[in-house]
């Protein structure tokens, strides 16, 4: 049992190594001996869990991607109004991007490079569901505007990355009006207007 936990805490070590240096030195300039490092663990290790530096990158996003979703979907039922349910996935996603920021950041990254494969961002969208499924109910209702989703994802989810950004390096302060304000707008920008 204490072999398995090791064995665990060792790939946790590296999946936390690969978020903190590709958030501070980018993909490409995070090589798997610098990873290696970080997690203190031999080079060699990290060939015991991942076949190369793109499958172990791919593994972590699909790792955090889940812990994001996870955390946005955890409150939301699906008995909720679109408006509701909405507002409840969008706070939840709100507060994990502005208290979660490796992960946040390490997701945008990966979201606006090319450092993960189609299977692993397909993989990545399907943690979404609950979210478009909801969209695919308002559009049917008439209350969410019959656009794409990528489209309803980038008004209204994509802004809180600039947000988390901006509020990581001391631009703004995210508080409770902000945080309403925010909502409000986004909300805005996918409802149908009547």
């Amino acid at each position: 049992m204490a072999a398995l936990q090791k064995s665990i805490d060792k790939r946790n070590a590296l999946i936390e190594a690969t978020i903190e240096l590709v958030n501070n030195d980018g993909f490409h300039a995070t090589p798997m001996s610098k990873i290696a490092k970080m997690a203190n663990v031999s080079p060699a290790t990290i060939y015991l869990y991942f076949d190369n530096k793109q499958d172990l990158v791919n593994k972590t996003y699909i790792e955090v991607k889940s812990r994001y979703t996870a955390y946005a979907f955890e409150t939301y039922r699906e008995t909720m109004s679109v408006e509701e349910g909405f507002e409840v996935i969008w706070k939840r996603i709100a507060d994990f991007k502005l208290k979660e920021v490796a992960d946040a950041m390490f997701l945008a990254q990966c979201d606006n490079t090319p450092m993960i494969d189609e299977p692993s961002r397909r993989e990545g969208i399907k943690h979404l569901q609950p979210l478009l499924d909801l969209w695919a109910r308002g559009k049917a209702e008439g209350i969410i505007k019959p656009i794409s989703d990528y489209l309803l994802y980038a008004y209204s989810i994509n802004p809180l990355s600039f947000l988390m950004l901006v509020e990581n390096r001391g631009a703004i302060k995210i508080g409770p009006q902000e945080l309403e304000e925010a909502f409000q707008a986004a909300w805005s920008s996918i409802k149908i207007n009547r």
